[in-house]
């Protein structure tokens, strides 16, 4: 050990003896020496770095470099002068440094070599010293001990060996250079002790022994948190910040769903933007780092987390860690995440944790944490579910709830990835998921394949069976085969791969057998299983199962591995057993310190749950939301004032223990302690030999009640307190006697309370002894603050001791803003009382008041400046509510107080003054609840009343009792002291069926006990034959039925209640007009009900229209029966309809089709059979045939059409197809706006399937848009077509085209009659064809037989007369005449062919039997000079082909008019179709000429 640090460390240990016993007030400073004499003994223990000299630092890279240039290049001549005269240089130092250390050595003083090891027994250089440090600072003790051989070191706390492993990040123990040390992480109170250090070697034993004293700031109280959840740092950071933490976050409160930040404010030195201090987060025991559900920042003075989707898994103790230049500085606070409303009532909340573990190709385990339950019912199991990375659905992996926290999941896809989450499940419903878990991918753990790097640069992939030697195809059989999880659910199997695995990718058949038997079954026989583990399911109960596996690839399978032992499905563990013991105990105002002992069978414990009740609820709710690890838990959140019990519930895989027993009852208050020190000592009075003095109370009770008080003097010179009260004051105010005129006295003050006695006050100032002689009033004092709110506050004092030369006649009240000297009077006359309200103050200022006595010589003396008091209501502030009892009738005041103590009392003033005793009210307490009662409220009682509750932030209000209000409670109370019984309803009736009356009265509430009656003409009627009287309690009805109302019922119908002392009366008057109303229709429903009895209509004829726009007329029939007939009438005829009606089916319907004006009348339903017949009229006109009408439109008019065009001979037609029309409905046209009337220039009419509009001969005029609206009575609708532009003009171009083709088509040429279709004749006759024509010109007539043109000669005489009669006579026929002969009529406009045969048989021979004709067929020929008619094109879009059932459908276009003139008729029966003539006829019309 060099001497320089020996001496070192005797000068501290010298320094320490001179201050053990000096409390660090100052967690920085303390950290500051310690690092400073660490430093300190680092640098005397450092040893002189070893210097590389400077010819060996090229580096390898230049070394290669420069032989790869000399081997392929040569050198460069230049460099290489350069490289040698560096290496001369260094070698040169490196030659004269040698020098230099010989020559010292030399000039060394010969000494006496010593052995190098000399037995010697421990001793310790420099000893152990004594620390005293705040709370959750660290300390190190340390110490140097030498002894040869090097002795063992043990160190122990309180006798008790420290073992760090025990408490993992508590203790850190260290060995350097000889100097040993212990660090104490993170120190708690409990900490504290006597640590000793023992050194032992074969020689001897040494020991050397250090207090620690813990200490914990005055009023830091017990932490919110408990300590030893945060990791510990190993090492002190150095930083160049110094960082102040301010403000921070405090425990908080937040429900699932949604998000939370939590903030810590600041002060860096220096605050460089670029450069915030360096922090961390901690929940519990982890580094929180920022992710999706966790976003950090920090900056300009605030450091933040935000948690912006809460789930149960982000409860615990939360730790900002910032570091600064001595170390690090943090804040800890709990975050409670409650569970988010279920979706389902009574389901249980979210699993939580869910976590992914034994991860293999094809499995994963996966395990979670059961939520807490209170209210809700059990849970019988959980649903796990999957979903791969990238998408958004999740699949759900178990058939059925798993009841142990566990699943085991297999058949994933390997290489994806996956996420899981968790559902619970209990008698109610669902639970809403967990949150999901960190993705895993599935994937093989253990590979056959080692990959070596070479250099860092190459890869090489070695297989294992490459490193045998031989190569083997076959895999060999797993190993180690055993269950790593047991339970009544499942076991899992897991194995270890085969070696070798056969140069192939292996899967495995699992084998399973009962017992010892050697029957083995297969297991997996659809799973092809790849990963070395398999959960299996189906097992039965208390049977034992052995297994074994097969190893398969595709060369071939191994044997069997080897057998497991017997395998039963059992629970090994199940729940823990009940914690032990809970104790609880105070700990702040609003929260508790719970411990208790942990259970006798912990199971494999997750953590524990904690439920408190409130006494007297009976409803347990939960502490916590997730499992805590230790046996202890600081509840927030609790309601000071009330007195809760609590208990605890052990947690594990398996589910929740049983509960432990409770607690004993704990009323929630800060703990006890000693209170503060009084403070404000004030000087009231003096008379030369006596002072009466004053103080303020202590502003921290100690959680109980102050009993008293001791008070010191000492006079200003001296040093020695003398005691003034041997007996305690119970009053802040006493008279201090026998002093000393003229001399100056300091004073101060304790309080008592059931701790103890307190810290004394500051001295008071020096006050002199001497009589007040003034003429005005001495100071106020004792000002005091209530009713505290946001823009008011009730100052209150105490009226001065001293009042001067008369007697005081009011104060006035001073008032500043804290900080400010400039105080300003509140109230401009003097208030004759000793408070007042000032209102009008800024919410959230701080203010500070004083008080002037005012007598008729003057303002007195200012009062001593009262405390800053903030204007802001405490939370949870409510105010005295004024009600009446419900019961009793009696007027009270009742206040809740927000908070209260065990020790609180509730104080009622009147006026300000405290009420002890009074005949006038009557006072009862319980809880944070106060009633004030009147006994006998008149107008003595009216005034303000206050109450104020002690031992709390100045809890309190006040009410103001006026005149009106006393006379609003007084007539409630009379009416609940004499109550009416309020009625719902007065005294009603209404008819029912059969024609009874039924008269009834409703009241808001009824008891069992209810006694009433009915009084009809100053009659009373009792329940008998014909009335029937009942009520009913739970609706609070009260009726009579009378079943034979007539004439002689008219009159006044009373009901008189009476229940328990209420009373009530209602009354109704039935005469005249009224009564005529009520006994009509009771007589109609007397006659309804006789109808009733035999088939009748239930529903009377009513009309629908379908969709086909037919009428339904519809009716519906009750009380049928087989023989009941059923007949339509109209106008008194019967209707045969072709389907029967079926009075069964309980309706009958009546179609008519094709609705129009024909169909009105009246139309009749009988329904009848031995019981009697009842009739429903329905008369269809006027508003019901209307009605009908309009239904029509309304169905027709949706599905109209768009507006067609359509050209024919006599003009343009627009039609717009509907699924029926009439012409009664209201069909409008347009004409660019301008409705148009049917005439000859435009025709408007219709069928069953369209209406139409046509403009006859048409002209420029008629251009533009045309309009069709049906009106069906509410709506219209309209159809627009726009006859302009081309359309116009292709559509006249047709009109022309067909009025020329129609005018043809009537004055072509044609046979009008004559000719038969079958001449039969005798040889040697003569034949006489004669027919009439016609066609303008008149046309030209050519005869043809056989097709071939017959020439007039002697033989064959053609004629043709007038222009109308032609005939082809032949003279003598023969039986070579026989044939077919036809005439050609034509003219310029076209013509036509008839065709006769004619038949020539020889005399004798029997005459053929002749066919029976008619008049021939005409083949029309066309003008050949017409072309072919084309269609109109028009601009508006494709119609719909009309139904095939129009009677009049389009006609294509065609050389003939669309309605062309019939030819007449002919007493001549029709021919063939077939024309006579040749084809070159048809090609040309007109006759050949001759």
């Amino acid at each position: 050990m060099p001497a320089r640090a020996v001496t070192l460390y005797r000068q501290e240990q010298t320094q320490h003896q001179s201050s053990k016993h000096v409390v660090h007030h100052s967690r920085k400073s303390s950290s500051q020496v310690v690092k400073k004499k660490q430093v300190q003994a680092t640098e005397a223990m450092a040893e002189p770095a070893y210097t590389v000299p400077a010819f060996r630092e090229r580096a390898p890279e230049g070394m290669q470099e420069y032989q790869r240039v000399a081997a392929h290049f040569g050198r460069d001549l230049v460099q290489l002068q350069q490289e040698l005269h560096r290496m001369k240089v260094a070698t040169q130092e490196q030659v004269k440094n040698i020098e230099i250390t010989r020559e010292v050595k030399g000039m060394m003083p010969l000494r006496k070599d010593i052995p190098a090891e000399v037995p010697k027994a421990p001793d310790f250089l420099v000893s152990l010293r004594s620390h005293t440090v705040w709370e959750k600072t660290p300390v190190k003790l340390f110490c140097t001990v030498s002894g040869q051989p090097n002795p063992i070191v043990k160190w122990y706390r309180n006798n008790v060996a420290i073992e760090p492993l025990s408490a993992p990040g508590k203790y850190k123990i260290e060995n350097k250079y000889g100097v040993h040390g212990l660090i104490i992480s993170r120190c708690a109170v409990t900490d504290s002790g006597v640590y000793s250090v023992v050194a032992t070697n074969p020689h001897g034993k040494a020991t050397s022994k250090a207090t620690v004293c813990v200490r914990r700031p005055q009023g830091g109280g017990e932490l919110s948190h408990l300590p030893g959840l945060v990791p510990l740092l190993s090492g002190i950071r150095p930083s160049k910040l110094e960082v102040t933490l301010l403000d921070s976050f405090g425990v908080t409160f937040g429900t699932e769903g949604e998000f939370v930040s939590l903030v810590a404010n600041m002060v860096v030195v220096p605050d460089l933007p670029n450069l915030p201090p360096e922090a961390m987060w901690y929940r519990d025991d982890t580094l929180l780092m920022p992710s999706r559900w966790a976003e950090m920042s920090i900056g300009g003075g605030v450091a933040k987390l935000t948690l912006p989707h809460l789930n149960k898994d982000d409860e615990g103790l939360y730790t900002f860690r910032v570091w600064t230049k001595d170390g690090t500085t943090e804040h800890s606070a709990y975050l409670f995440v409650k569970d988010a409303t279920p979706t389902v009532a009574g389901a249980p909340g979210a699993p939580m944790d869910v976590t992914a573990s034994d991860v293999n190709a094809d499995y994963v385990l996966v395990s979670w944490k059961p939520p807490n339950t209170t209210h809700e019912a059990p849970i019988t199991g959980y649903f796990v579910d999957r979903r791969k990375s990238g998408s958004k659905d999740w699949v759900q992996c178990n058939d059925s709830p798993v009841k142990v926290c566990k699943l085991p999941v297999h058949g994933l896809t390997e290489g994806a990835s996956y996420h899981f989450r968790v559902r619970a499940v209990n008698k109610d419903g669902i639970s809403l998921p967990s949150r999901m878990s960190s993705g895993v991918t599935a994937a093989e753990v253990e590979s056959d394949v080692e990959v070596i790097k070479i250099e860092g640069k190459y890869d090489i992939a070695i297989r294992q069976e490459d490193l045998q030697g031989v190569y083997v195809t076959i895999p060999g059989p797993p190993t180690n085969v055993h269950a790593t999880e047991i339970n009544k659910t499942y076991i899992v199997l897991s194995w270890t791969p085969p070696s070798p695995r056969g140069r192939a990718p292996v899967w495995y058949l699992i084998e399973k057998c009962v017992g010892d038997s050697h029957i083995w079954q297969r297991v997996n026989t659809a799973v092809q299983l790849r990963s070395p583990r398999y959960p299996v399911y189906d097992m039965e109960d208390k049977k034992s199962y052995r297994f074994r596996i097969i190893t398969i690839n595709k060369y071939g399978s191994s044997e069997p591995s080897e057998p497991t032992a017997p395998i039963q499905k059992v629970d090994p563990y199940g729940v823990p057993s009940a914690p032990g013991q809970v104790i609880a105990s105070r700990n702040t105002k609003t929260s508790a310190f719970v411990q208790w002992d942990a259970p006798k069978h912990a199971n494999n414990l997750m953590g524990y749950y904690v439920d408190a009740s409130v006494i007297g609820s009976k409803t347990w709710f939960p502490c916590n939301h997730r499992p805590y690890k230790h046996t202890r838990f600081v509840v927030h959140g609790l309601v000071p004032g009330d007195t809760y019990v609590f208990r605890v519930q052990a947690v594990n895989a398996y589910g929740l223990s049983e509960e432990s027993q409770e607690s004993a009852p704990l009323f929630i208050d800060a703990a006890l302690s000693t209170p503060s020190a009084p403070y404000g000592i004030s000087l009231l009075n003096c008379n030369g030999s006596s002072m009466t003095l004053a103080w303020k109370r202590p502003k921290h009770t100690g959680g109980s009640k102050i009993k008293s008080y001791y008070l010191d003097k000492r006079e200003a010179e001296s040093v020695e307190w003398k005691e003034v009260n041997p007996s305690p004051v119970v009053h802040r105010i006493f008279t201090v006697e026998n002093l000393t005129g003229g001399v100056f006295y300091e004073f101060k003050v304790q309080a008592v309370n059931l701790a103890g006695v307190g810290l004394p006050s500051e001295p008071s100032k020096a006050f002199a002894c001497e009589a007040w002689t003034m003429a005005e009033p001495g100071p106020a004092y004792d000002i005091s603050f209530w009713e505290v709110r946001d823009s008011s506050i009730l100052v209150q004092w105490r009226a001065p001791v001293y009042t001067g030369e008369g007697p005081i006649t009011g104060y006035f009240v001073d008032m500043a803003k804290k900080g400010s000297s400039d105080f300003v009077t509140v109230n401009a006359e003097p208030v004759g009382h000793c408070y007042l309200r000032v209102t009008g103050l800024e919410t959230g200022a701080s203010y500070v008041f004083r008080v002037r006595a005012v007598n008729a010589k003057g303002v007195g003396k200012a009062s001593d400046v009262s405390d800053p008091i903030c204007a802001k209501a405490l939370p949870g502030t409510k105010e005295i509510v004024c009600g009446v009892d419900q019961e009793t009738g009696d007027i009270f005041l009742n206040f809740e107080a927000c908070e209260a103590s065990e020790t609180s009392k509730f104080n009622w003033s009147k006026s300000y003054k405290e009420i002890t005793e009074s005949s006038r009210v009557s006072i009862t307490s319980s809880g944070r609840h106060s009633k004030l009662t009147f006994v006998n409220p008149e107008k003595e009682d009216l005034g303000i009343y206050s109450v104020a509750v002690t031992d709390t932030d100045g809890v309190s209000s006040s009410y103001s009792v006026n005149e009106e209000e006393l006379k609003k409670m007084l007539d409630l109370s009379y009416n609940i002291k004499h109550p009416i019984i309020p009625l719902k309803t007065e005294l009603n009736y209404e008819i029912l069926e059969k024609g009874h009356v039924r008269f009834w009265v409703q009241a808001l509430k009824l008891s069992s006990s209810v006694n009433y009656r009915f009084v009809v003409n100053d009659k009373a009627i009792t329940s008998a034959e014909g009335c029937k009287i009942s009520h009913d309690v739970s609706t609070g009805i009260i009726q009579m039925t009378v079943e034979h109302f007539t004439k002689a019922s008219e009159g006044t119908y009373t009901i008189q209640i009476h229940d328990g002392k209420a009373k009530s009366q209602s009354s109704l008057v039935l005469v005249g007009d009224a009564f005529k109303v009520a006994l009509k229709e009771a007589e109609f429903q007397r006659k309804e009900h006789i109808r009733k009895q035999g088939p009748h209509f239930s529903e009377y004829l009513s009309f629908h229209v379908t969709d086909d726009c037919t009428v339904m007329l519809v009716c519906k029939l009750a009380n049928v029966k087989k023989e009941t007939t059923f007949t339509w009438f109209k106008e008194d005829e019967e209707i045969t309809v072709d389907v029967p009606p079926n009075p069964m089916s309980g309706s009958c319907s009546l179609p008519i089709p094709m609705f129009s004006r024909k169909d009105q009348g009246i139309y009749k339903a009988v329904l009848g059979d031995d019981r009697g017949k009842d009739t429903s009229v329905y008369d269809i006109s006027g508003k019901v045939f209307e009605d009908i009408i309009n239904a029509i439109a309304s169905i027709a008019g949706s599905s109209a059409s768009e507006l067609v065009l359509q050209c024919t001979p006599e003009g343009i037609r627009l039609q717009c197809y509907m699924t029926y029309y009439t012409e009664e409905m209201k069909t409008s046209w347009f004409h660019k706006e301008s409705k148009i009337s049917s005439s000859e220039k435009m025709r408007i009419g219709g069928t069953s399937e369209m209406a139409w509009m046509q403009i006859c001969e048409p002209t420029d005029k008629e251009k533009g848009h045309y309009t069709i609206e049906i009106h069906d009575g509410t709506k219209s609708h309209s159809r627009t077509f726009d006859l302009s532009g081309q359309a116009y003009t292709d559509a006249y171009a047709e009109f022309q085209r067909l009025k020329a083709a129609a005018f043809a088509e009537k004055n072509r040429g044609r046979v009008l009659g004559g000719l038969p279709d079958v001449v039969t004749i005798m040889e040697k006759k003569s034949l006489s064809l004669t027919c009439t024509v016609w066609g303008d010109p008149s046309p030209e007539v050519t005869w043809f037989k056989n097709e071939q043109e017959i020439v007039s000669d002697d033989r064959y005489k053609i004629t043709f007369e007038g222009g109308k009669f032609s005939s082809l006579t032949i003279k003598s026929v023969y039986v070579e005449d026989s044939g077919k002969y036809s005439i050609n009529v034509r003219n310029k406009y076209g013509g036509e062919f008839v065709e006769i045969t004619v038949s020539v048989y020889k005399q004798g021979e029997e005459i053929p039997e002749p066919k029976l004709g008619q008049m021939s067929k005409p083949v029309a020929t066309p003008k050949p000079a017409t072309p072919a008619p084309q269609p109109v094109k028009t601009p508006t879009p494709p119609t719909p082909t009309p139904s095939i059932k129009s009677p009049t459908p389009t006609p294509p276009p065609s050389v003939k008019s669309p309605t062309p003139t019939p030819a007449p008729k002919s007493p001549t029966p029709p021919r063939s179709m077939r024309s006579p003539t040749p084809p070159r006829s048809m090609r040309s019309p007109t006759p050949t000429k001759k």
